[in-house]
């Protein structure tokens, strides 16, 4: 059974910056494929960015590309979403989420992933 815990939300002003950490346990993390997903109060859970095992591959919503950048440390069990020149529009819960499966297909629906963490809220004030 994979645990996952998100922190590093907050309340940021828009233009600030803040770094998510998700800490995985309870299998191998770098069997996983890694995901950062959000969801704003109405809205349905969209996809934010992904990574691969290894880290050598990253995926990012059109709406974060340039602002977002997604890592990995496999020897810390952690996967980062650093997030800058915030908007608040980016005002949601994040939420970090696993799989085993490989990075084809749908790795950018829910469903696709098999854990996810509690989530962690991000507010950015105009």
């Amino acid at each position: 059974q994979v645990q996952l815990v998100e922190s590093g939300g907050g309340l940021v002003q828009a233009g600030g910056s803040l770094r998510l950490s998700c800490a995985s346990s309870g299998r191998t993390f770098s069997s996983d494929v890694m995901g950062w997903f959000r969801q704003a109060p109405g809205k349905e859970r969209e996809f934010v960015s992904t990574i691969s095992k290894n880290g050598g591959a990253t995926y990012y919503a059109d709406s974060v590309k340039g602002r977002f950048t997604i890592s990995r440390d496999n020897a810390k069990n952690t996967v980062y979403l650093q997030m800058n020149s915030l908007k608040p529009e980016d005002t949601a819960v994040y939420y970090c989420a696993a799989t085993l499966k490989p990075l084809l297909g749908s790795w950018t629906h829910p469903l696709w992933y098999d854990y996810w963490g509690q989530g962690t809220q991000v507010t950015v004030s105009s």
